[in-house]
């Protein structure tokens, strides 16, 4: 604190010296809207993306269940269903006591690339995990960035999945992809890049050129997987990490039309934007899921409040993905009835179209 003499005047004033840095600096909003928080979806609704942590006992599928309950989420897709008897397993306890709750998709094993049987084994693992039960195939961003065989990174569209992907068509099965991050975390962690905050509290998340090609080269990789396998429904996790670019996003998607999307991890982008997010809906509304991602009951709240309402300039639930405010998207009742459950029933097998309206 220093005390500052006015000139020509008894008076004084204080004036307060804090300094403080951008991480703890949290204004309080003296902004007075309408609100009109959620905490129920207003349909029940499918979540695409789920990686349920913790469910070793009945007790605590139990205990999710009730959570969903709450939400009104009738059924998640656990995404981390391994293969072969880790499969096996997954499926009967979490829906041994749940059978309408949940679905499970498979992985691969990219064990053993330099095979040249790699691929046909692949498949052929994928057919046996499908007639386990399996809804679904899953593939993680390890591929095209941490993947590696004998010669070096194995790229997304490498042509010894060409086996698996047929699989996926002959079995009508959708393939969940993540691919690579998102894009700033290849770009330099400076003043500028909006993900600042998010690579100073995780600096493993930055992409250096020393360990990884481009951003643009790996969406490349995924997008002519796409392209080489039309008969095969994808949905590409996260919007592609286009969320910031709704446009071109949907330029991909009527270039692909076996390209659909779920929008986990990336509610911050579609915050920002409402007027431009809430046309996109609309325009792609068969072609978009729900999905959260990271399992965090309450956080769901704010994703059915940017989606379901009106309400302007509400706060985010993880500061390190949004800076900013968001506002809702206010979308029409049968788009909302898609997102939640209608594209997931018409793509995902196994998946129970009981417990939802018509």
């Amino acid at each position: 604190m220093r005390v500052a003499v006015v000139a020509g005047s008894l008076s004084c004033c204080l004036i307060l010296g804090q300094t403080i840095s951008i991480e703890d600096y949290r204004p309080k909003s003296t902004l007075v809207v309408p609100q009109h928080p959620v905490t129920k979806a207003k349909f029940p609704f499918v979540d695409v993306h789920g990686h349920p942590r913790g469910m070793g006992s009945p007790e605590r599928i139990d205990g999710l269940v009730k959570e969903m309950d709450a939400l009104n989420m009738q059924t998640m897709v656990n995404l981390d269903g391994r293969w072969g008897d880790a499969l096996k397993k997954t499926i009967d306890h979490m829906r041994g006591r749940h059978p309408d709750r949940f679905v499970v998709f498979c992985n691969l094993d990219f064990n053993g690339m330099d095979d040249p049987k790699w691929g046909k084994r692949a498949a052929a693992q994928l057919e046996a995990d499908v007639a386990a039960g399996a809804s679904g195939l899953k593939i993680y961003k390890n591929l095209g960035m941490d993947v590696k065989d004998s010669r070096g990174r194995v790229h997304v569209d490498d042509p010894r999945l060409d086996p698996v992907m047929e699989a996926c068509a002959r079995l009508k099965i959708p393939v969940l992809i993540h691919t690579a991050d998102p894009a700033l975390f290849w770009q330099p962690q400076d003043k500028t890049n909006e993900r600042w905050l998010e690579l100073k509290e995780m600096p493993g998340r930055a992409r250096s050129p020393e360990k990884y090609p481009p951003w643009e080269t790996i969406i490349a990789e995924q997008h002519r997987l796409f392209r080489r396998h039309p008969k095969t429904n994808f949905i590409n996790a996260h919007l592609g990490w286009y969320g910031n670019n709704l446009g071109e996003l949907g330029r991909l998607m009527d270039e692909m039309p076996n390209m659909y999307t779920e929008i986990g991890a990336v509610l911050a982008e579609l915050g920002r934007q409402p007027r431009f997010a809430r046309q996109w809906f609309i325009r792609y509304q068969n072609r978009v899921l729900f999905g959260k991602d990271t399992y965090n009951q309450t956080e769901y709240h704010t994703y059915f409040r940017v989606l379901e309402t009106a309400d302007e300039y509400f706060d985010y639930y993880r500061r390190r993905h949004a800076f900013w405010q968001m506002y809702g998207l206010d979308l029409p009742d049968e788009v909302l009835k898609k997102l939640y459950y209608k594209n997931a029933l018409r793509l995902i097998p196994k998946l129970s179209a009981k417990n939802f309206p018509t």
